[in-house]
């Protein structure tokens, strides 16, 4: 069995905390990009999917380690109702900004589905990132 390299483990454990920063340049040019194309209702429908996007990730991200420390047999358990809740509340507020954004523009929902896809370019950004650290530096 080999061991791992600490400068890779340091490495690879800032990924979340990155993923986090491309989305919020992602979003900051995903909105500017939206003004020349579909005016003030794309910006706003795109800035509003960004920002739940935003807040899903960090949900999920806390619901993910909320489990994990419930399967933790040293770690008091966390209320399995309230990380349900939680679960179940993410996709409300998803389903009501959409509601939302289609009754006043139906052309905006499309922008609310570009700002919701946020996380997905922030990953392949951290993907790619990734790709480039190991063959630039051989990790």
């Amino acid at each position: 069995m080999s061991e791992t390299n600490p400068a890779n483990e340091f490495f690879y454990s800032g990924a979340l905390p990155r993923i986090s920063r491309f989305m919020v340049v992602l979003a900051f040019f995903a909105t500017a990009a939206a003004w020349p194309l579909y005016g003030w209702r794309g910006v706003v429908s795109v800035a509003l999917g960004c920002v739940i996007s935003y807040l899903n990730f960090h949900w999920l991200k806390r619901v993910l380690t909320n489990l994990a420390d419930s399967v933790s047999p040293a770690e008091p358990r966390p209320s399995s109702k309230g990380v349900v809740l939680r679960f179940l509340l993410r996709y409300f507020l998803m389903g009501l900004a959409a509601y939302a954004i289609f009754s006043v523009s139906p052309a905006s929902l499309y922008g609310l589905f570009a700002g919701l896809f946020l996380p997905v370019a922030a990953i392949a950004c951290e993907a790619a990132y990734e790709a480039y650290v190991a063959l630039a530096r051989g990790l």
